[in-house]
């Protein structure tokens, strides 16, 4: 049987083509954002002098502002549509990564989280259309594997993020270590937080100024249109939508795989600073350098997500998503007790591995979660978008146990990854019992 295309050449009068390249950039687009900012924890625990949990309250500013706007951009691109929804979305996105500016100039930690919180408002109006919006430009058959292929271009982004902290953050920050900042009088460390403050300020701004470019060249594309005639229909209002998708199983156990899964990424994106850190430093080496190659690493794992990617959207044209969606939890779940249990180098190019089987998470429990939920797409949806939620959860509660030397018999930062474990257990679970009744 011929497989259907995996999107609309021309329907409706409008040419499919141009908005499915302008969306799925976009997925580049928050890719950049999401790592250029992982490295931040550990970038501002140094500035501030302040502890790995202090520092991971950048991932709860992040990932709250997912949270906090996932639901109004859903009753937005309803009421207007997925264009609007992807314009206010890069507005607010420029706007917050602007704003680094003047943080920089008042020197304070908490305008950033401000500015991260306002990024990741953004990034929900991004988010929540462009998702459902690649769900629908083809045939549904094809919609799973449509939404592999555009999310396989956001670790491209991600990629550019990581590149962008390594060269641009971290190789251009003061070397002096955490510990001999700690030594510095007030004067000297004001200085010091000043000058790596306006190091970190000045990628952001460059990508604001993207943004508003990207802005203007959406404003200008014609695209299709999600807005229905029947708006008003008082079935379609948010109450009587939300107790629909409540009772599909199938989609509310989604939103709670895909909570457990971002917790799981975000925990193992961010925190193999720390641990390469860890085991790079026992063999001698500066602690600046040891994040540098750090990241490399983190870099050499956003390129085997990304490639994976693609390898998943092939998969799937042969593999039941749910199927396959169970086995890489299960690989996942496997280097992570290598990453628990082992530690040293072999834990931490076991911690790069982990990044393989997670490329095929997100879109594959999106894909899933939305497979049944027909004309509520827009608030389903901001459900799976709001899941993201543990990303900003899960990362300081990790932190806890970073901090701490030991636990267990075994040091913190290697503990600490049992955290994303139970979490690839949780998506395991959602693959293996996808579609089953109570």
């Amino acid at each position: 049987m011929k497989k259907a295309p995996l999107v609309y050449k021309y329907k409706d009068g409008i040419s499919y083509i141009m908005p499915f390249i302008l969306v799925t950039i976009c997925f580049a687009l928050w890719g950049f954002a999401n790592d250029i900012t992982n490295p931040m924890v550990k970038s501002f625990s140094k500035i501030f002098r302040m502890s790995v949990t202090d520092g991971a309250l950048v991932q709860l500013a992040f990932y709250g502002g997912y949270f906090a706007m996932a639901l109004p951009a859903a009753l937005f691109i309803r009421r207007f549509s997925y264009k609007s929804g992807i314009l206010v979305g890069l507005a607010l996105y420029a706007f917050g990564a602007l704003m680094f500016i003047p943080a920089a100039k008042i020197g304070s930690y908490y305008p950033f989280l401000i500015a991260y919180f306002i990024m990741t408002c953004g990034l929900a109006f991004l988010e929540t259309p462009a998702n459902p919006f690649i769900l629908s430009m083809g045939e549904p058959e094809s919609a799973t594997r449509r939404l592999n292929f555009s999310q396989s271009f956001n670790p491209i982004g991600s990629l550019c993020g990581m590149w962008a902290a390594m060269n641009f953050i971290q190789a251009k920050m003061n070397p002096m270590s955490t510990a001999e900042r700690a030594t510095l009088d007030d004067a000297s460390f004001e200085a010091l937080k000043s000058s790596d403050l306006m190091v970190i300020t000045k990628p952001y701004a460059a990508i604001g100024f993207v943004l508003v470019l990207m802005f203007i060249l959406v404003l200008v594309t014609k695209m299709p249109s999600n807005v229905k005639d029947d708006i008003n229909d008082p079935s379609k209002k948010l109450g009587p939508t939300i107790k629909r998708l409540y009772g599909n199983i199938r989609y509310r156990r989604g939103v709670v795989a895909q909570f457990f899964y971002v917790g799981a990424q975000i925990t193992c994106w961010t925190f193999i600073i720390q641990y390469g850190t860890h085991v790079l430093m026992k063999e001698g080496i500066a602690e600046q350098a040891a994040e540098i190659t750090s990241q490399k690493l983190n870099m050499v794992a956003m390129v085997l997500f990304c490639a994976f990617r693609f390898v998943c959207t092939w998969l799937l044209k042969y593999v039941k998503p749910e199927k396959l969606l169970s086995a890489f939890a299960a690989g996942g779940t496997l280097l992570l007790l290598v990453v628990i249990f082992a530690g040293g180098r072999i834990g931490l190019y076991a911690l790069v591995g982990v990044s393989i089987f997670m490329s095929l998470m997100f879109p594959t429990i999106y894909g899933l979660a939305l497979g049944e939920v027909g004309d509520d797409a827009e608030i389903a949806s901001a459900g799976q978008i709001m899941a993201i939620l543990g990303g900003s959860l899960l990362p300081p509660v990790q932190a806890l146990f970073i901090d701490k030397p030991t636990v267990m018999g075994m040091p913190g930062v290697y503990f600490s990854f049992i955290i994303p474990l139970i979490c690839f257990l949780v998506v395991g679970w959602y693959g293996l019992n996808c579609g089953k009744g109570e």
